[in-house]
């Protein structure tokens, strides 16, 4: 139901009812959802509104708060305000997406021209919803994003800063662009399905040279060196360890 074209007077945020939580997707695995919004009442409404929707939500209220939410676990999607006590929710959008945040971003904000929304669209959003709103169009949009994060999931990979596109055969580091090879990218590949697995030298071979890889030879280690050489870049933050007489863990 609409919250009276919802927002953001406070005296309108109390005794609205709501409808009868319905699963935002299958699994049980919970989807986590950040509120960033200052405006308390407001702040509490939407809180209350998404988890009785079956959603996790956490809440912050300034940008610091939004940023240590961030470092302390994943959201599956953000409601981002922009006017925000002790900055611009735009300035921490754009500096999420330099650091290779890739996950949806909403923006639920007052401004409402045409200018200020191709702006949020432009530094990085992935949708705008203008105050005051209507409460089912906001499910309505997360509902939209959440769904087209499981489609960007099954293609794109991800683990300690790195971004793999397996349609787009693209990596980015830290959002850096990271040149591989057809058979650096192959070998990244199984790395980034297997996070945290020791995995050894006859699977990896076999996946990438199949019946063609002589055992004998040190292909697979010239290739974990040139693979190594452009991932590693902070040497006492390693990616890949050797585990002799086995083969790789990625950490």
């Amino acid at each position: 139901m609409p919250f009276n074209d919802v927002c953001p007077r406070k005296s309108q945020v109390q005794g609205v009812g709501f409808k009868a939580p319905v699963p935002p997707r299958g699994g049980s695995k919970p989807v986590k959802i950040l509120i960033v919004e200052d405006q308390r009442r407001l702040g509490q409404f939407l809180k209350k509104s998404l988890t009785e929707r079956t959603y996790t939500v956490s809440w912050a209220q300034s940008c610091a708060e939004a940023r240590d939410a961030l470092c302390e676990t994943h959201y599956d999607a953000i409601v981002l305000d922009l006017n925000l006590p002790d900055g611009d929710g735009l300035t921490l959008l754009q500096e999420w997406r330099k650091s290779g945040f890739n996950e949806p971003v909403l923006i639920l904000s007052a401004r409402d021209a045409v200018d200020d929304r191709i702006k949020g669209l432009d530094f990085g959003a992935d949708d705008y919803l203008s105050k005051p709103f209507s409460l089912e169009e906001l499910h309505a949009r997360v509902r939209s994003l959440l769904r087209r994060q499981v489609a960007v999931k099954e293609t794109v990979l991800e683990h300690r800063g790195i971004r793999m596109d397996l349609l787009g055969r693209t990596v980015t580091q830290n959002g850096e662009p990271v040149e591989l090879t057809s058979r650096e990218f192959a070998l990244l590949e199984i790395f980034m399905h297997n996070p945290g697995r020791i995995l050894t030298r006859t699977l990896i071979c076999e996946k990438i040279w199949e019946s063609h890889y002589d055992v004998d030879t040190n292909l697979l280690d010239v290739y974990m060196s040139k693979l190594r050489a452009k991932l590693e870049t902070v040497p006492e933050k390693p990616l890949f360890k050797t585990v002799r007489g086995v083969g790789y863990h990625f950490l």
